[in-house]
């Protein structure tokens, strides 16, 4: 696949809708407890003490793109081609573009003190977050002239935006309950930045000549990068201390005197301090294309657009950004459908906002539990006036879990009927918005019982652990 295309199709593949994973709300999983600090994932006389993921990725990948180049990528990816009859050049149109990948490659988590219900955690996650802005002329040009009047001088039609992070994120979480009512956690965490672009085009202009299949590009803006100049390989996604960084989550917990549960967090409030070796670019040239017919047009439109924003190094040091932090509310309560206590149903309201940007989600989850089965609805309403159905699947027990689910159901679908069958309608079709949403995760508990003493099923008989019998054999201090 060409190149700039391919820079196009990752920013469509990993740009997110602001979006929440709601579905695992209060279900005292080892995700939700690292998601949300207050929560537990332990119950005492009935869980072991130990949680862990066995380093199998417990991942949510939200993917979205809103706008008329729905229909125009789409058709570049399964069907070859390019459909820009729903692209307008003037007045300009945006393409929404949005991501979050949030995949926890190592949880474990350990029940510490029956007295407050004590727990603490280790967690290593790999995230990302971006957001683009993306003109339908800046899609129509990969098509070449065919969208565009010869010779007309066309301003500002290029004026597109898009910044994308991708870091580690290495935490300690705490949790305690205060008494009968409230418990608090955090989640402290370091930061290891891996990769940081923000690109600006404030003010351009594009004159295209169908004769001579070549196009003249001007463009005034900011790029920001950040990352080990040359290609990427799967050692670059390491974490290092080349671009350090720290945030924190705080949650408080509050069970009300009817059994309502009332949760609060603020999430990853925190910042990446970039390497030194980084780059500020200020550009302010034009550049001309040729061979806009051809099938390199898509390289030759990279390779160009490419060397005039990196032609100008304003300078070359650290900069600070922040990461996506957001704040949460949300209440719920549980409820009993039968009377043999078989069947139960916990619905909660929650309503979530980005502290540094203008993302906000209203969400109404709706699980229903027989057993060890759980099923959840999740419908929610977004900033940008989108609606979502959820789906999830669960197993739990006290001692495992494992969960499959989509915060967007209907496009999801949509998006894997389109990869099965490249000649659906769908493909040459723009909706509210196309993307997919995915999450899965697994976890198990081992170890001793969590027992209250006078529950206890066996008795201390003051014998010492393994290693302090070894450090006895060692230095003979046994009796």
């Amino acid at each position: 696949m060409k190149k700039f295309l391919l820079v196009l199709l990752l920013l469509f593949l990993s740009i997110k809708i602001f979006a929440q994973q709601f579905s695992l709300l209060n279900t005292g999983t080892l995700y939700d407890a690292f998601e949300n600090p207050s929560q537990r994932a332990f119950i005492p006389d009935t869980s072991k003490m130990y949680a862990f993921n066995f380093f199998i990725p417990n991942i949510n990948v939200n993917l979205f793109l809103s706008g008329n180049a729905q229909a125009t990528l789409k058709s570049r990816v399964f069907l070859d081609k390019y459909d820009n009859s729903a692209l307008a050049i003037s007045p300009t149109k945006y393409n929404h573009v949005t991501e979050n990948i949030n995949s926890y490659i190592l949880m474990f988590k350990w029940f510490s003190d029956l007295q407050g219900d004590e727990e603490m955690g280790v967690s290593w996650q790999l995230k990302s977050d971006g957001k683009a802005l993306l003109t339908d002329a800046s899609i129509a040009a990969l098509n070449g002239t065919a969208s565009f009047n010869s010779g007309q001088d066309y301003a500002n039609i290029l004026n597109s935006h898009y910044y994308y992070q991708t870091y580690h994120q290495i935490s300690y979480t705490y949790r305690e309950k205060f008494n009968k009512q409230l418990q608090f956690g955090f989640k402290a965490s370091i930061l290891a930045g891996v990769e940081y672009q923000k690109l600006n085009i404030n003010s351009s202009n594009a004159v295209f000549d169908k004769a001579a299949d070549s196009a003249l590009i001007a463009l005034q803006g900011r790029y920001d990068a950040a990352f080990i100049p040359g290609k990427f390989t799967a050692h670059d996604y390491l974490p290092t201390l080349r671009s350090p960084g720290a945030s924190i989550s705080i949650g408080a917990t509050y069970h009300t005197e009817d059994n309502v549960i009332i949760q609060g967090n603020i999430k990853d409030l925190g910042f990446i301090h970039w390497s030194p070796l980084s780059r500020t670019y200020d550009f302010n040239a034009s550049t001309s294309i040729h061979g806009l017919s051809t099938p390199q047009r898509e390289d030759s439109i990279y390779n160009k657009l490419n060397h005039l924003i990196h032609d100008n190094v304003n300078s070359v040091g650290s900069f600070t950004t922040p990461i996506d932090g957001v704040a949460e509310l949300s209440a719920s309560k549980s409820f009993w459908v039968d009377d043999d206590h078989n069947f139960k149903y916990s619905p909660t309201l929650v309503v979530s906002k980005e502290l540094f940007y203008n993302g906000f989600v209203a969400g109404f989850v709706n699980p229903i539990q027989y057993q060890k089965y759980i099923l959840t609805l999740t419908p929610s309403y977004d900033d940008l006036k989108t609606f979502n159905l959820g789906v999830q699947f669960m197993m739990k027990t006290a001692n495992w879990e494992f969960y499959i689910g989509s915060d967007r159901i209907t496009q999801t679908a949509s998006m894997l009927g389109d990869v099965l069958n490249k000649n659906s309608p769908n493909v040459t079709m723009n909706s509210a918005y196309s993307g997919m949403s995915v999450f899965l995760g697994f976890s198990l508990k081992l170890g001793p019982l969590v027992e209250h003493p006078m529950n206890a099923s066996t008795i201390p008989t003051g014998e010492q652990g393994f290693l302090g019998r070894l450090w006895s054999r060692w230095f003979k201090t046994y009796k």
